[in-house]
């Protein structure tokens, strides 16, 4: 499975109420970093297929969400349960680092 994309107008509907939780990678085309941790979400999204929901958004596109949320460097991963923000994560981390944050909504 792989991870869906989000934007301004799908975003209340796919994070806000999904039953899921989800975390989502904050990204941009231009963004060096973000090309490193992509393998790792696309992994993520195969692994948790059923427990978790993942998605990226292009914060050049969709400025609101990011602003909504603060998100002021990327990549930046946030992770939501039943609405809620649960925990945010910035820069290009390893694996295990996001598997262990992970470990706490799920």
């Amino acid at each position: 499975m792989k991870p869906i994309t989000l934007t301004d107008q799908n975003f209340n509907a796919e994070v806000l109420k999904s039953d899921l939780p989800v975390l989502i990678d904050f990204w941009a085309v231009w963004c060096g970093p973000c090309r490193m941790i992509a393998p790792i979400v696309e992994e993520l999204a195969i692994e948790y297929s059923g427990k978790l929901k993942i998605g990226k958004l292009d914060v050049d596109n969709n400025q609101q969400t990011s602003i909504n949320y603060g998100v002021r460097s990327i990549p930046t991963l946030l992770i939501f349960k039943g609405g809620q923000l649960k925990d945010t994560i910035i820069g290009a981390v390893p694996k295990a680092q996001i598997v262990q944050r992970l470990k706490s909504v799920l």
